[in-house]
């Protein structure tokens, strides 16, 4: 029978945030086995695991034990691990001989499926693990994204919003897995086509610490066309019988009178009228002109 120090209660922060029970398979049913005889998931989708966090666990184990049961299945003599690392590698820390388990009957693809399920549901895999896991479900478990989404409990949307992290230089991803920077810097960042220039902004978010909203501001100025501006033409000296000339013209007409002139010698006159009565006028003036010659 279970030894009650192995098992105990109240304690949301023991329950890891998993689910009673995984999805798979019925059980078998639930045992206290002993720790030696259970060996690591070779499947395990995480592959970082916090230590100060585990001594905590540990720590909290040792008081009250382990709450939640690990989730295993039976491999010869032994029983390999499915869901629960945390709460195995804490519960050697804390120097239990047993701990309570539920043995299920999996093959290798269901085992996977379960372990990176149940692991997607932890509120501590960084960004990149759960990419990695959203991956592997598609790849080796044979997943669509509609499907995936609906077993872990996600919108579509979200699960392509991590896939695409994997499309992000090494090095951003390694400063995502090392909270250098948030899901939403890197979201931003994928929408910058260039490696290269992903790599800058992120190294600028880095050293000055830019909000999400900077960043997106930097991606959208990258990503808007930049106008081609024509080249300013060279400004041509007026020569001083061009401007004695306009000067002519508008007393002649009463109006404002625009020489331009080009390095070739072309140019333009251009007469200036305020409204249509003003050009009548202007007209009738050129009009006197014309009788006179």
């Amino acid at each position: 029978m279970a030894k009650k120090s192995a098992l105990g209660r109240g304690l949301g922060a023991l329950i890891d945030n998993s689910e009673d029970v995984p999805r798979g398979k019925p059980l078998e049913g639930m045992d206290e086995i002993e720790l030696s005889k259970i060996v690591a998931n070779p499947w395990q989708p995480r592959t970082r695991f916090d230590e100060e966090k585990l001594e905590e666990l540990a720590t909290s184990i040792r008081e009250i034990g382990v709450i939640q049961p690990l989730t295993v299945r039976k491999s010869g003599d032994k029983y390999e691990l499915i869901a629960g690392e945390r709460r195995f590698r804490a519960s050697k820390l804390a120097g239990l001989i047993k701990i309570p388990a539920y043995i299920r009957t999996a093959d290798d693809e269901t085992m996977l499926e379960m372990a990176l399920v149940e692991n997607i549901q932890r509120e501590d895999l960084d960004p990149i693990e759960i990419a990695i896991s959203y991956q592997r479900l598609i790849d080796e478990c044979k997943l669509t994204q509609e499907s995936m989404s609906e077993r872990v409990g996600k919108k579509r949307a979200t699960v392509t919003n991590y896939l695409r992290l994997l499309k992000l230089p090494a090095e951003i991803q390694l400063g995502l897995r090392d909270k250098k920077l948030g899901m939403g810097h890197a979201r931003a960042i994928i929408g910058i086509d260039d490696a290269t220039e992903q790599t800058k902004i992120y190294h600028e978010i880095v050293t000055n610490d830019y909000s999400v909203r900077k960043v997106e501001e930097l991606v959208r100025e990258l990503s808007t066309p930049k106008q081609e501006t024509a080249p300013a033409k060279e400004k041509v000296a007026m020569p001083e019988e061009y401007n004695h000339l306009g000067n002519q013209i508008s007393s002649v007409f009463n109006t404002k009178v625009q020489f331009t002139r080009s390095q070739k010698g072309d140019g333009k006159i251009v007469i200036s009228f305020k409204s249509d009565e003003d050009l009548e006028r202007i007209i009738a003036v050129m009009d006197k002109l014309n009788s006179k010659e």
